[in-house]
């Protein structure tokens, strides 16, 4: 799998293995918020159950080598369980790649991915083995919907200005134990309130920044070397085949913009997530013995706009 190709597998999963860890359950105490204001929570999804959305997603997805670009539609109803607990069942078509549609399998096309902004619900993700090609459409809506997800779970934000830092730090990983032998990285959570206007939209910012410690492995001496501007957050090493290794490690953030409706529904978003990498050709798993490194980024750029 093309390196390009696993990072937006990744990324995708920052927020969910957030809410999976359960920390989100009680956020720490911040600066006291009035009963008034308390009672305004901007962000809150009011689901209606039948309700119909649809949004359209592109993205391009730059590597070292070359550059991937895919659009995508999406249609989702809202349902709710037993326990009154409101979720957008989702299905995905128009799958276009590098600007030539692609015929989605009929597992593909059966696939119905839940998401939800209601507090209660805890954030899932479909089995993608059999789905590959949309990998990156479904992990990508799903960073969107979690962060959002996030904010309303933390109540933290009231009016436009508040802002709230949730550290969180726990390494992320990817790794499948056979090509990519390591691949985590360590993110932290930076929310703003950005703005609500006359028509009572707001615009959430969430960063997602590189921890004051980063808790990723560092499998030799070099990687500890910071690439950038911060401590390293992001590392992967690859088995190349023939005893041969590479191995990569730098500095990743991304920041997301999401525009919420009045009833807390995802009007647009944008997400922007570069990667400033160190690569070496290692011929030790210890990545003892490795060439001369080079230098490139990685960049992601995600748009999403509601159709209806």
């Amino acid at each position: 799998m093309p390196r390009t190709s696993i990072f937006c597998f990744a990324t995708g999963f920052l927020a969910l293995a957030m809410a999976h860890s359960g920390l989100a359950q009680t956020p720490p105490a911040r600066s006291p918020v009035s009963t008034a204001l308390s009672s305004t929570v901007l962000l809150t999804r009011q689901y209606h159950e039948g309700e119909k959305l649809g949004y359209h997603m592109r993205a391009t997805n730059q590597g070292r080598y070359s550059t991937t670009a895919y659009q995508a539609d999406v249609n989702c109803v809202v349902k709710k369980d037993a326990a009154g607990i409101f979720s957008e069942e989702c299905a995905w078509s128009n799958l276009v790649v590098n600007g030539k549609p692609v015929e989605l399998s009929a597992a593909a096309q059966n696939l119905r991915q839940t998401l939800s902004l209601d507090a209660n619900a805890t954030p899932t993700v479909p089995d993608l083995s059999q789905v590959i090609p949309l990998i990156g459409p479904i992990t990508d809506l799903l960073t969107f919907y979690s962060d959002l997800w996030l904010a309303n779970k933390l109540q933290q934000l009231h009016r436009a200005g508040d802002h709230f830092y949730f550290a969180r730090g726990t390494p992320n990983s990817w790794a499948d134990g056979n090509y990519v032998l390591l691949g985590q990285d360590s993110i932290d959570f930076d929310l703003t309130l950005a703005e609500k206007n006359e028509q009572g939209i707001a615009t959430l910012v969430v960063r997602h920044v590189v921890p004051k410690e980063p808790q990723i492995k560092l499998t030799a001496d070099w990687m500890k070397t910071p690439v950038a501007d911060a401590p390293n957050n992001w590392v992967e090493v690859e088995n190349s085949g023939g005893g041969k290794f590479s191995a990569e490690i730098g500095k990743e953030t991304f920041d997301v913009r999401i525009k919420v409706a009045g009833d807390g529904k995802i009007l647009s978003a944008t997400l922007d997530n570069p990667v400033e990498v160190l690569e070496r050709d290692c011929s030790d798993a210890e990545l003892a013995h490795c060439g001369e490194p080079a230098r490139y980024q990685i960049k992601r750029q995600i748009d999403l706009t509601l159709l209806h």
